[in-house]
Parts: C-alpha cells; sequence; structure tokens
C-alpha cells in the first residue's frame, strides 16, 4: 500500500444516530495520526462519488469535527444508490447509457486522488462497497474501501452490533412514551407502535424493553385510573415469528375488556410477505426500491395489524405510530458514542495499513474488532427469537412464545 495522501468519506442509505458522528471521529482521528492526509466528503453518497461531487473538509472542520459528534443525521447527505444497477444510475441520469457505474465511481476516485474510501452505510451501502472494493482489486485500481456498519435494524452479518442501533431503541422508547398517553383520549382505544425492522425484529424488541425499563422508573397513581396496565406492551410482533390473530385477538381482547386500552410494537417488516400476497391477488402493484426490496411505506404493516385487530377487539379507536424518522435521525447516546469511537480509530488503523473491509466486532472471531471482510457482509441477519430476554418479556406480558416463522424456500 503506497502512503496514503488523500481519503473520502460517503454516507448513504437511510439515516441512523451514528453518521455525523463517525465522519467527526473519523477525522479527529486522521487528524491525531495522520494530520497530513487530505480529506473529503461525497455529497449524497455513491450518487456524488458517481458525478465527482465532493465537499473539502477544511482547516476549520478539522478543528471543530467533534461538533459532529452531537448531532443526528449526516452533514454530507445520503441517497439510495446500486452501483451494480446499472439501469437505476442511467435512468437517474448518474451515469449515460452503456456506461459501467462501478467504472465512473473507480474513475472518479482516481480523477479526485483518493487512496482510501470510508463508507458509512448498512448492508445495502458496504454490499455495494464491496462491489467496488472488488472492481477495483480486479481491475488493478490502487484504492482501499474501508466501511462502517450503520443500521437500526442491527441485522449485519458479522457484525454483532451496528452502529446507532442502541440509540435508536430508545429513542423509539422515548417517542411511545408520549404517544401511549393518546388511549386516554379515547374508550376501546388499540395503539399500534409500528418500529423500523426489515427482517429484524432486533429493533422491535430492544425499543419494547428499554420502553418496558421507562415504565419500571415511572410513578403511577391506581387509585385515579393511572395505571402501568393501561400503558404496558401488550403484544410484540416481529417478522421472525408467525402472528395467529385469532388467539391473539381472544388473549387480546380480554385485555382491552379489563384495562379499556391495548398497546401493540409490531416490527414494519413482520407479516409482509402474506399482506404482499393479499396485495397481489387484489391486482394491486407492490413497488420496490433500488435495491430491489417491497417499499414498506407502501405495505404498510402499522395499517394493516391496526385494521385487522381493530375489528377482532371492538376498538373505539385505532392510532398507529411510526418512530422510525424520530429514532433514526437522532444523535447518538453515550453507549454508542464509546462503539463509534473505537471504530472509526479502528477504521483509520485499517486504512493506514491497507486493509480493506468492515470495521465492526466480528461475531465468528469472538466478538473482536476488526476488518470484517467484504464477501461476509451481507444483511438480513434474523432476531434470535430464543433469546432469554425476549422470552422473558413475552412471558411477562402474558403473550405465548409464538412459531418460529419458516425460512423461505427462495
Amino acid at each position: 500500500m503506497k502512503q496514503v495522501k488523500k481519503v473520502a468519506f460517503l454516507t448513504a442509505g437511510g439515516l441512523a444516530p451514528c453518521l455525523s458522528s463517525s465522519i467527526g471521529f473519523l477525522i479527529d482521528e486522521y487528524n491525531r495520526v495522520a494530520p497530513k492526509v487530505e480529506m473529503i466528503g461525497y455529497i449524497n453518497g455513491y450518487m456524488g462519488l458517481l458525478k465527482g461531487d465532493s465537499i473539502k473538509v477544511t482547516p476549520e472542520v478539522r478543528k471543530n469535527a467533534l461538533v459532529l459528534t452531537k448531532h443526528g443525521g449526516s452533514p454530507i447527505g445520503n441517497s439510495r444508490v446500486k452501483l451494480t444497477n446499472v439501469k437505476d444510475c442511467v435512468k437517474r441520469g448518474l451515469v449515460k447509457e452503456g456506461e459501467d457505474p462501478l467504472k465512473v465511481a473507480a474513475d472518479q476516485l482516481v480523477k479526485d486522488g483518493v487512496d482510501v474510501l470510508h463508507t458509512i452505510g448498512g448492508d445495502d451501502t458496504n454490499t455495494t462497497a464491496a462491489d467496488l472494493a472488488e472492481y477495483l482489486a480486479k481491475n488493478n485500481y490502487p484504492l482501499i474501501v474501508v466501511g462502517l456498519p450503520k443500521t437500526i435494524d442491527n441485522d449485519v452479518y458479522p457484525i454483532k452490533q451496528s452502529l446507532g442501533a442502541w440509540t435508536a431503541a430508545e429513542e423509539g422508547a422515548k417517542f411511545f412514551m408520549n404517544v401511549v398517553k393518546e388511549n386516554s383520549a379515547n374508550p376501546r382505544a388499540l395503539t399500534i407502535h409500528e418500529v423500523m425492522g426489515r427482517n429484524c425484529g432486533w429493533l422491535t424488541y430492544m425499543t419494547a424493553e428499554c420502553y418496558r425499563k421507562m415504565l419500571s422508573r415511572t410513578q403511577f397513581l391506581p387509585e385515579f385510573k393511572l395505571t402501568r396496565e393501561r400503558q404496558e406492551v401488550h403484544a410484540v410482533y416481529v417478522p421472525e415469528a408467525v402472528v395467529d390473530f385469532e388467539e391473539e385477538a381472544k388473549r387480546l381482547r380480554a385485555v382491552m375488556d379489563k384495562n379499556d386500552s391495548v398497546n401493540i410494537f409490531v416490527s414494519e417488516g413482520a407479516g409482509v410477505s402474506d399482506i404482499i400476497k393479499e396485495m397481489k391477488a387484489r391486482g394491486e402493484e407492490v413497488p420496490v426500491d433500488a435495491f430491489g426490496h417491497p417499499r414498506l411505506d407502501k405495505v404498510n404493516v402499522g395499517q394493516y395489524i391496526g385494521k385487522r385487530f381493530g375489528e377482532l377487539l371492538g376498538a373505539e379507536k385505532v392510532q398507529v405510530f411510526k418512530s422510525g424518522y424520530f429514532a433514526r435521525a437522532a444523535a447518538p447516546n453515550r453507549k454508542d458514542l464509546k462503539l463509534i469511537e473505537s471504530c472509526a480509530k479502528k477504521a483509520v488503523e485499517c486504512a493506514l495499513s491497507g486493509v480493506s473491509g468492515v470495521i465492526g466486532q466480528d461475531e465468528n472471531k469472538r466478538g473482536e474488532l476488526r476488518a470484517c471482510e467484504f464477501p461476509r457482509i451481507k444483511g438480513g441477519k434474523p432476531f434470535n427469537i430464543h433469546k432469554a430476554g425476549f422470552k422473558s418479556m413475552l412471558a411477562e406480558i402474558g403473550q405465548p412464545f409464538p412459531r418460529k416463522k419458516r425460512a423461505s424456500s427462495k
């Protein structure tokens, strides 16, 4: 590996409480160990890379880099662009007909004099980074790619803990502490809390866990109908388990009759395949994003669950609240800041040593913080519903342990 003279950053995919902080810690670490390295950020992720649209890390930004650790969002912007989806890149005007986006990106990096590219994103961002790293290696481009794992779903193989996920759970719990009070606006209120998580129920479980801990620290006044029971989590549904609507309706109807309210936490990806089947049977088209994923805002699991249970429970009012955008745009909490900083330092160490990969605690190497090889990076890691904490939670709220969803036959 030649001497690193210039590095570039890009953030991509959805937001998470780590993007701004990751850039702040990366800049600060380069200032500390390699102060002569020039730095730029590509605007709006891979879109900016393809367009050659970047911003310089100025002396003033270097001096105040840690200010970025106090903010959510991304100071350089995100987009959802997949370099191997040529048709989408052409359609969006990012490359010309007949051009290979991977080559366009690689040539832009060379043109900009970049030696190291830091990608900060989830499984889609880092699998795209893997495609780019493979292309660079095969075509003898003198560049390396070092990624950081951002996803509030916490579902990237083989990363033990994704950056920002702890914060998202905590923020989602804070969100529900307020909106749960809406159940006092109507009798027989059904409140659905839809939590982000396309394929993985980790965030839904952890948000419910954080929320219930907050309830444990809350003082109630039962004599005046201010009870924990009305604000409790009464059901938790995740993509990895099957929901028996008929049996659950019987249980939850009894809860509604007793407490005059029912609160359900559900992952945005729970039951998606069944809902899509129903939509297609009705002749409805299910739009997909650039990565081929069904657009969950069109599937709308929360509304589906609310409508079905609303009828079965005899609810007078059904409300669906989504905490995702509130949670994912937050600044990281202390626990995440510590993890982000350690990953950023390791990322700089690997970059200066010429080691590519995605930085994280490698589950297959006893949680060692290292550059996990790109071919091993993929999304869709399921939440383990047999986790002791999840089983204990269900037992405490009176929800029968669910049947595990069968693996896809695809």
